[in-house]
């Protein structure tokens, strides 16, 4: 039997952890964003300035086309560093590894997850999953691999040990079929050292990623989560919402303590057309030193800059606009992944 990070001593860190950088893939799927693709890379460029004081921004960006997009509009922001690693997308906190910390002086490690575009609906992704194999070449890391599909939005950690998750996510049959709630767990605790998983039940209307949690719920402390709630009663997430909160009133911690639970207002239903769009400022993103919220021209735009202040004292918010991002079915969350800083 192979040894595993757990047993090695590592553990899957909180976001709001150190960072040692955050790693993007830079966008060039025109298909992800149909007709309305001219101004998300300058969404991308407007990213990597606000974040690039803060910490070092490392961008995928492979290919002679998109590494010459990238060089002409982030290249000269210092912090930055663009590597030639191919990319069918642009999804980085889905097909990018879950990097880890071990103990003092412990090599640094990553978690190499499967990944098949959320179910095989976008075919292609061969190049998306190498992107770990990838990242793990370019900065030495030891890289584990588990052997089943899970994509990081799925999933968010305390860092202590518990992980927030949803079952129409992971155990959806177009992941793993076949597979049980105790294998997913035992590969979370093998994996990333988990030792309690709280599931919810299922994700917001028009999420193509079948529920991922970081559209619904977030740890923003050890005990702490904020959940999305929606006020209007004839919303057809009204009634998910409400149920998922339920469940984290009577969810525990890894120790077993109750979780304090800080409602997220939802922004209004937005739409492409006809297609209703997956908005959320759960989608935020947290650096050292700053979180990204997304912004969606809405009332409540304020309202989650004013919780998540209030949640990060010692972090400035910026507020960045997300109605274009959205149009590609993601906002900031789910662009970005942490390399965590070794202990």
């Amino acid at each position: 039997m192979p040894e595993t990070p757990a047993a090695l001593g590592y553990r899957m860190p909180a976001e709001w952890e150190p960072h040692a950088a955050t790693w993007l893939s830079w966008p060039h799927n025109r298909a992800t964003w149909p007709g309305q693709f001219e101004p998300i890379p300058g969404v991308w460029a407007e990213l990597v300035r606000t974040l690039a004081p803060f910490e070092p921004v490392h961008i995928s960006a492979g290919g002679e086309a998109v590494m010459a997009e990238a060089q002409r509009l982030v290249g000269d922001v210092p912090n930055v560093t663009l590597h030639d690693i191919p990319t069918n997308d642009a999804w980085a906190r889905d097909h990018g590894p879950l990097f880890l910390v071990g103990s003092v002086g412990a090599p640094p490690a990553l978690v190499h997850w499967g990944f098949n575009a959320w179910g095989r609906k976008y075919p292609r992704f061969d190049l998306d999953q190498r992107v770990p194999e990838r990242v793990a070449e370019t900065t030495g890391y030891r890289r584990f691999e588990p052997g089943i599909i899970l994509e990081g939005g799925a999933v968010d950690f305390n860092g202590r040990g518990a992980v927030l998750t949803t079952e129409q996510c992971v155990l959806h049959e177009n992941r793993n079929p076949g597979i049980s709630k105790a294998d997913i767990e035992r590969h979370l605790a093998d994996y990333c050292a988990v030792r309690h998983v709280i599931w919810l039940s299922k994700g917001i209307v028009g999420d193509d990623t079948d529920g991922h949690i970081d559209e619904v719920a977030r740890f923003v402390g050890p005990r702490t989560v904020v959940a999305a709630v929606a006020h209007d009663s004839t919303d057809p997430n009204y009634g998910t919402l409400r149920d998922n909160l339920a469940q984290l009133h009577t969810s525990t911690d890894e120790e077993g303590r109750p979780l304090e639970i800080i409602e997220l207002p939802m922004p209004g239903p937005t739409y492409y057309k006809t297609t209703r769009l997956p908005v959320s400022y759960t989608n935020f993103y947290i650096a050292n030193g700053v979180v990204i919220v997304p912004q969606f021209e809405d009332p409540a735009d304020a309202a989650a800059i004013d919780t998540l202040a209030k949640l990060f004292p010692d972090r400035q918010i910026r507020g960045l606009p997300a109605k274009q991002l959205a149009w590609g079915l993601g906002t900031y969350h789910c662009i970005t992944q942490q390399q965590a800083r070794p202990e």
